[in-house]
């Protein structure tokens, strides 16, 4: 039975550094993302705090958009996650593969 059981961490580490916890993540009613707050979604995430269909549940997110985050946090870091950097990161990795 316990490899059926979910384990979850009670706090992952969080993109500044800090300690996340379910209770520290941003509240369920987000409307303004911050690359911070979608940062520590990601995090989240990525640490086994929510799942994806959580995370996406929890803020009213599409799959297609948290994946883009979680791309744009694999490829540039936080910085990718800017709103208005996004075509300049994007227009970097190309260059980047085809090298």
């Amino acid at each position: 039975m316990i490899e059926n059981q979910k384990i979850r961490p009670a706090q992952v580490v969080g993109p500044l550094g800090e300690p996340l916890t379910l209770e520290s993540l941003p509240p369920v009613d987000t409307t303004r993302w911050v690359v911070r707050r979608k940062a520590e979604v990601v995090a989240a995430v990525n640490g086994g705090l929510l799942t994806v269909d959580e995370a996406c549940a929890r803020y009213s997110l599409t799959l297609e958009e948290f994946a883009s985050w979680q791309r744009a946090v694999d490829r540039s870091g936080m910085h990718g996650l800017r709103v208005t950097r996004i075509q300049y990161y994007k227009s970097l990795y190309e260059r980047q593969q085809k090298y």
